[in-house]
C-alpha cells in the first residue's frame, strides 16, 4: 500500500509504462470482507509476484455498484484511459464483483474492453483464473458477472422482505419522516434510546426506528394546517401564510404547495405507518405501487390529527381529483365564472368540484389557451409570457459573459442562472419585467421574481421596456433587499432603495466585480 497512492506527474514514456499498475477499489457496504484495506492487501501481493508498481489507486466508497454514474472514481479512471492520460499499462481490481455488479452483463463487458482497446489489460487478483483472453477465461468472467448480478437480485429481494416483516410490526424502514414528526430509536425491548436527527441512522441491528410526534410548535402547526383546510383555504393560501409568519420547515426550504399537500395526506398524522407506496429497485426508475401492496400498520404511532378531521380532508381532496371530459371541464369552469364573475389560478384551485390549475394547464396547454376557450379575457397583464422564453436566452447570454470576465481573476462556477464566485458570493441574474399601472394615468412599475432562496450576493436584473419587448437597462441589487417571493418598484422607488442602474452591461460589469469582494457589507441598504 505504501506505493498506492503517488501524486500524478509527467506521463513516462510507454516502455516505462509496461510495469506500471493502477488499481481501483470500491466498497459499498461496511463488511470486512469487502473492505478498502483488505482490497488493497490482496492486490499489493499481486503486484509483488507479478513484479507490479501500483502509482495511481481510483476507489469508490459506499457506491453501490448497479450504475455507473454513482461512482467518480471508476468513472475518473474509465476517463483518464480513453484520453490518453494513463500512465499505467494495469488495472488491478479485487474481484469480478469489485468492477461492478451491473445488471446487464455486457455492460462490465464493455467498460473492460474500453481499457482493452487501448492496450491496458485489467487483472481480477483474487479470482482462481488469469484474465488472458482465454475461452476458460472468458467463460468465467460472463459466469462471474452474471453472478454478480443475480446477487444484487436476490439481496434486493431479501432487504424488501425483511423491511416488509418490521414495517407491519410498525418499525420505520428508511427515509425521512415528515413534519412535525420524529425518529426515535428503540432498543429490542422497545425502551426509547435516542431521537435521530436528520441524517442519522441506526448502528446495532437489534435497534428499531419508531415514530412519534415532534416538537410542540411543530404539532400547532400541523394541526392549524389541518384546520385551515377544512376551511376552505388552498394549499398555496397556507403555504403562503407560513412563509409570512417565519414559521421553518424541517428541511430548511420555503413552504410550498407540495409540502402542504404531503402533510393533508399522511397518514402518520392519525397513527398509521404506510410502506411499500412506491419503489425504486435495481437503481431503476420509481414506480408508484398500487394499493393492493400497501403495507399499513395502524395505531402504531401516537396520533397528533383527530380521525375524523383527516377523513375530512381526504373527502375534499378526493372530490377535487375528479375524472372529467375536456368538455365538463370547460362547462364548469364557465359556470364558476358566471358565480365569481372573474377567474384567477386561486379561484380554480380553491373550487371544490374544480380539477386544479394545473391539470387546466396540461390538458389545455395554458390558462390563457383554457380562458379563450370559454371566451373569457383576464385582466391580468399577460404581454410577458409570449416573449418569456427570448429574454431567458438573453440572460443566459450576459451570465455567460460575466462568468468569462469574472474567471479572468478569480475562480468561478456557473448553476443555472446563478453564479458562484470563490464558492461564497453568489450574482443571480433575473428579469424586471415591465408592468403598467393599475390606471391608465399611473405609472408604470417593474417585478423581479424571487423564484428560489438567494444565496448572499447580488442581482443582476435585465430591465425591459414598455410591454416587454425591449431592454431598457440593467440593475444591479443585493440579495438582502429581496425578502418576498416578488419584488415590485417604481421608477422612484428605485431610486430611494439606491438600486443602481446602467446603461450597458459592460459598466455594470466594471462596477460589480470590485464589489464582490466584500459584498455583505455592501447589501445593508
Amino acid at each position: 500500500m505504501a506505493n498506492a497512492l503517488l501524486v500524478r506527474g509527467q506521463k513516462p514514456p510507454l516502455s516505462q509504462n509496461i510495469m506500471r499498475a493502477a488499481q481501483y477499489v470500491r466498497m459499498s457496504t461496511d463488511y470486512q470482507r469487502y473492505s478498502i484495506e483488505n482490497q488493497a492487501t490482496v492486490i499489493a501481493a499481486y503486484a509483488q509476484v507479478h513484479g507490479l508498481t501500483i502509482v495511481r489507486t481510483y476507489r469508490d466508497e459506499g457506491e453501490s455498484s448497479l450504475k455507473l454514474k454513482n461512482r467518480a472514481g471508476l468513472i475518473k479512471l474509465l476517463d483518464d484511459v480513453q484520453s490518453g492520460h494513463a500512465d499505467f499499462h494495469h488495472i488491478l481490481v479485487y474481484d469480478v464483483s469489485r468492477w461492478g455488479r451491473f445488471q446487464d452483463a455486457d455492460e462490465s463487458a464493455h467498460y473492460e474492453y474500453t481499457c482493452k482497446r487501448v492496450g491496458i489489460k485489467v487483472a481480477y487478483c483474487a479470482e482462481q483464473f488469469d484474465n488472458d483472453g482465454t475461452m476458460l477465461s472468458s467463460i468465467m468472467k460472463n459466469l462471474k458477472r452474471a453472478m454478480a448480478a443475480e446477487y444484487s437480485r436476490e439481496l434486493s429481494a431479501k432487504v424488501h422482505a425483511g423491511a416488509s416483516r418490521y414495517a407491519r410490526l410498525g418499525f420505520r424502514t428508511s427515509g425521512e419522516v415528515g413534519y412535525g414528526l420524529r425518529r426515535q430509536l428503540v432498543d429490542e425491548k422497545l425502551q426509547p434510546r435516542a431521537v435521530l436527527e436528520r441524517g442519522d441512522r441506526k448502528y446495532l441491528i437489534t435497534d428499531h426506528v419508531r415514530v412519534s410526534p415532534g416538537t410542540t410548535d411543530e404539532v400547532v402547526v400541523v394541526r392549524w394546517i389541518f384546520a385551515q383546510f377544512l376551511k376552505k383555504n388552498s394549499e398555496t393560501a397556507i403555504a403562503r401564510e407560513l412563509n409570512r409568519k417565519g414559521t421553518p420547515t424541517n428541511t430548511g426550504r420555503r413552504w410550498s404547495r407540495a409540502l402542504i399537500g404531503r402533510i393533508l395526506r399522511n397518514e402518520n398524522y392519525i397513527g398509521n405507518l404506510v410502506y411499500n407506496r412506491s419503489s425504486r429497485k435495481l437503481g431503476e426508475k420509481k414506480t408508484l405501487n398500487p394499493p393492493t401492496l400497501w403495507i399499513r400498520s395502524e395505531g402504531c404511532i401516537e396520533p397528533i390529527i383527530d380521525r375524523e378531521v383527516f377523513l375530512r380532508t381526504q373527502k375534499i381532496i378526493k372530490e377535487r381529483r375528479v375524472s372529467l371530459t375536456e368538455g365538463e371541464m370547460l362547462k364548469r369552469l364557465r359556470l364558476t365564472l358566471m358565480k365569481k364573475g372573474k377567474l384567477s389560478p386561486k379561484i380554480i384551485d380553491q373550487t371544490v368540484g374544480l380539477p386544479c390549475k394545473t391539470i387546466y394547464m396540461q390538458r389545455f396547454g395554458s390558462l390563457r389557451e383554457t380562458y379563450r376557450l370559454i371566451g373569457y379575457t383576464s385582466k391580468r397583464d399577460c404581454e410577458y409570457i409570449e416573449s418569456r422564453q427570448g429574454w431567458a436566452n438573453v440572460t443566459a447570454k450576459l451570465a455567460a459573459e460575466l462568468l468569462a470576465e469574472i474567471n479572468k481573476t478569480g475562480g468561478c462556477t456557473l448553476h443555472g442562472d446563478c453564479l458562484r464566485v470563490n464558492r461564497t458570493v453568489s450574482v443571480n441574474f433575473r428579469v424586471a419585467r415591465w408592468c403598467r399601472g393599475k390606471r391608465d394615468n399611473h405609472a408604470p412599475h417593474w417585478s423581479i421574481e424571487r423564484r428560489a432562496r438567494l444565496l448572499p450576493g447580488w442581482i443582476v436584473a435585465t430591465r425591459l421596456g414598455a410591454r416587454n419587448r425591449a431592454l431598457l437597462d440593467y440593475l444591479l441589487l443585493p440579495t438582502s433587499i429581496v425578502t418576498r417571493a416578488t419584488v415590485r418598484f417604481s421608477e422612484n422607488v428605485r431610486a430611494r432603495r439606491g438600486i443602481d442602474c446602467f446603461g450597458t452591461f459592460p459598466a455594470l460589469v466594471r462596477s460589480l466585480i470590485p464589489r464582490l469582494k466584500q459584498p455583505l457589507r455592501r447589501a445593508k441598504l
